[in-house]
C-alpha cells in the first residue's frame, strides 16, 4: 500500500496570495482551494482586507498583514476526493472538506475500502486501483507584461556628461552668477556630488528645475538632469524621486525642443520600477495603485488656493512648483484616464507662466 506523504505546510503573508493556493481554513482541520482574491485598501490606498473566494463556496476574509498557512498542493492531490467524474461515469461525491470531514479521514477510508488513491504517474495512469483520478492543479495566473526598458543603442542617445559632476554644476554656476537660487544650491553641491545620498541628488534636481522654470535655461537644465537620469533604479523610493523628477523634465525639455526619440528613452527609464515586481499578484496590486495615482494626482489646489486667499505669494509659488512636477510626471506617463495629453500641455504652459511672473 502506497503510504500517504506527510502534509506540508508553510508560511506566507496574505497580500501575495495567488489564486490556485491551498490554505488552511480557520480551526486548522481543514483546507480549500482560492479561486479567486480581491484586495480592499483602507482611506489611504493601503491594502488592507484580503477577500478570497474558495473553489467549494464562500468568502474568507483576511487582513493583507496576516500570516496564512499554506498546505501543498501535491499532497491535497493525494489526501483529497477530486470534484471530477469517477472513471465508470457516476457522479462524484462531496468533497471532504464541504462536509467537515478532515482530509486524513478521507484517506483512510479509501484505504480500508482497498481504493488507495494516488498521483498520476508518468504513463498517464494513476498509482494504486486507479478508481480515483488525480487533481490537476492549475496554474498561477500570468504577470502583467513587464516594462520594456530601452536598449543600448536607446540609451546612447543621452550624451555623457561634458567633464565630472562636479564641472558640470560650475557651469551652470559660471552661466548664471547673478541667480541666487543657483548659487545657494551650486554652493552644497560645489562641494562634492555623492550620488548614494538622497539629499544630494534632491539638489541636482531642484538645481535642474530652477535652470528651466526661473531663468528659462533648458540646456543648462538638461544638462543637470543628465547627471540623474542615467542612475539605475535601486529600490529606494526616497532616492528614486529625485530621478523621477529629473526623467520627466528632461523629457518635457526634449519634445519641446522636437528630441523625441531621447524623450522616449526617458520616459521607458521612468518606468523602470514597473517591472521590478516578479510576484503576479503583487504586480498586479501595484499596476492598480499605480494607475490610480495617475488617475488622482495631488495637483495641490486646496494648499494653492489658500496661498492665494492670504496674499501670501512665495508659498503659491512653492505649492505651483510642485503642481508643475505632478504634472511633468503624468506627461512623462502619457498622461492618464482622467487627464490627457492636450489637457497636460494646456495646464504645465499656464503653471510655467505662472510661476515665472
Amino acid at each position: 500500500m502506497t503510504e500517504t506523504p506527510a502534509r506540508q505546510y508553510r508560511e506566507q503573508q496574505a497580500g501575495s496570495l495567488t489564486t490556485g493556493s491551498h490554505i488552511l481554513l480557520p480551526g486548522g482541520e481543514r483546507t480549500a482551494e482560492i479561486h479567486q482574491l480581491e484586495m480592499q485598501r483602507d482611506d489611504f490606498g493601503v491594502p488592507a482586507l484580503v477577500l478570497a473566494s474558495l473553489t467549494g463556496g464562500g468568502t474568507l476574509r483576511i487582513a493583507a498583514g496576516s500570516t496564512v498557512t499554506l498546505v501543498d498542493a501535491a499532497h491535497d492531490a493525494v489526501t483529497r476526493l477530486p470534484r471530477a467524474a469517477a472513471p465508470d461515469g457516476t457522479a462524484p461525491g462531496p468533497d471532504a472538506s464541504a462536509l467537515g470531514t478532515p482530509p486524513e479521514a478521507t484517506h483512510s477510508a479509501g484505504a480500508e475500502a482497498g481504493t488507495e488513491p494516488g498521483l498520476e504517474q508518468p504513463g498517464g495512469e494513476p498509482a494504486g486501483s486507479g478508481s480515483v483520478p488525480a487533481v490537476v492543479v492549475p496554474p498561477l495566473p500570468a504577470a502583467p507584461p513587464a516594462a520594456n526598458g530601452p536598449s543600448d543603442e536607446e540609451l546612447a542617445l543621452i550624451p555623457t556628461p561634458d567633464g565630472t559632476p562636479e564641472s558640470v554644476v560650475e557651469a551652470a554656476a559660471e552661466a548664471h552668477p547673478d541667480a541666487v537660487g543657483v548659487l545657494l544650491l551650486t554652493d552644497r553641491l560645489s562641494k562634492g556630488v555623492n550620488f548614494k545620498s538622497g539629499s544630494c541628488l534632491k539638489d541636482l534636481t531642484d538645481l535642474a528645475h530652477e535652470l528651466f522654470v526661473a531663468l528659462k535655461d533648458a540646456e543648462g537644465a538638461l544638462s543637470i538632469a543628465d547627471l540623474l537620469t542615467v542612475l539605475p533604479y535601486d529600490g529606494n523610493p526616497g532616492r528614486w524621486a529625485s530621478v523621477e523628477a529629473s526623467l520627466a523634465l528632461a523629457s518635457y525639455i526634449c519634445r519641446q525642443d522636437g528630441l523625441d526619440e531621447r524623450a522616449a528613452v526617458y520616459e521607458k527609464l521612468i518606468r523602470t520600477p514597473e517591472s521590478q515586481e516578479t510576484d503576479p499578484f503583487k504586480a498586479r496590486m501595484a499596476a492598480k495603485v499605480r494607475q490610480r495615482s495617475l488617475n488622482e494626482p495631488n495637483l495641490y489646489d486646496k494648499e494653492i488656493f489658500r496661498s492665494i486667499d492670504n496674499s501670501n505669494h512665495d508659498a503659491e509659488r512653492e505649492w505651483r512648483l510642485l503642481r508643475l512636477e505632478s504634472l511633468l510626471f503624468l506627461r512623462a506617463h502619457g498622461g492618464s484616464e482622467t487627464i490627457g495629453m492636450s489637457e497636460l500641455e494646456r495646464r504645465i504652459g499656464n503653471e510655467l507662466e505662472a510661476v515665472r511672473a
